[in-house]
């Protein structure tokens, strides 16, 4: 679970991180990019909703520019127990997703990644800003800012006109 990042990072792009393949993906390349950031969960009872409704967006508006990154977390009912390679093959076989998927993180408490302490940053939930459950979901601008976060019951077709709104498309 590597994230590096300078000192005091001023957006997302700011963050390199490792993928579940265990590579490095620095997050600068995304530059220009709507992004939807999610922690997500294989064994949810949210997790069929929320990967068929991700992929319906990816499909849309992917040449657009938008990305979907999925930072896989077991924090919550230890639902997301699998290995990198499980969790990867679960999603690409079962939804047939071709989103990024990142290495396992925690999100919230001593050992949350960087970029979800940065994330959470004044985009507070209910409880202070600990992520509430698998399927909370951040909005990033092209500039790399978290414009809004969603708790983790919203359905991701629902954030269509604000994701359209950022893609400044009609």
């Amino acid at each position: 679970m590597a994230t590096q990042t300078s000192k005091n990072p001023e957006s997302v792009h700011d963050f390199t991180i490792r993928d579940a393949t265990g590579n490095d993906v620095d997050l600068s390349i995304f530059k220009g990019k709507v992004l939807l950031i999610v922690n997500v969960a294989s064994k949810c009872g949210m997790t069929n909703s929320n990967y068929t409704e991700f992929n319906q967006l990816y499909e849309r508006y992917k040449d657009q520019g938008l990305e979907i990154l999925a930072f896989p977390c077991n924090q919550f009912g230890e639902e997301e127990p699998g290995t990198n390679d499980q969790i990867t093959d679960f999603v690409c076989t079962r939804f047939k997703s071709e989103f990024p998927i990142f290495d396992k993180i925690d999100v919230n408490g001593e050992n949350a990644s960087p970029l979800y302490k940065f994330l959470k940053l004044g985009k507070w939930g209910i409880f202070g800003d600990d992520i509430q459950w698998n399927f909370a979901k951040f909005l990033v601008n092209k500039d790399g800012q978290v414009v809004d976060r969603y708790y983790p019951t919203t359905s991701p077709l629902s954030l269509e006109r604000d994701i359209k709104q950022l893609l400044e498309i009609s």
